[in-house]
């Protein structure tokens, strides 16, 4: 089993930036990603804000769920 953690690498050591359940002197592998840092005061979600803009017709999208939602292919509700 896996887990991803942030680290900070300094000095020639990567420190956990948070808890790590492994035993002492474990031996585990390292996979390093390199992410770019966001500017100071910069928000990742408003970072991403308009990602999706003019890749898809949002008004086209709401008419389609919308059909779906008014499909009659839904098993009947039964009390």
């Amino acid at each position: 089993m896996g887990k991803t953690i942030r680290a900070r690498y300094s000095k020639g050591l990567i420190e956990p930036l948070e808890a790590v359940d492994v035993p002492d002197g474990m031996e585990i592998s390292v996979t390093i990603l390199d992410l770019p840092a966001l500017p100071e005061g910069v928000d990742a979600l408003e970072a991403t804000a308009g990602g999706w803009k003019d890749l898809i017709d949002a008004e086209e999208l709401k008419r389609n769920i919308y059909a779906d939602r008014l499909a009659g292919n839904r098993p009947e509700v039964r009390p």
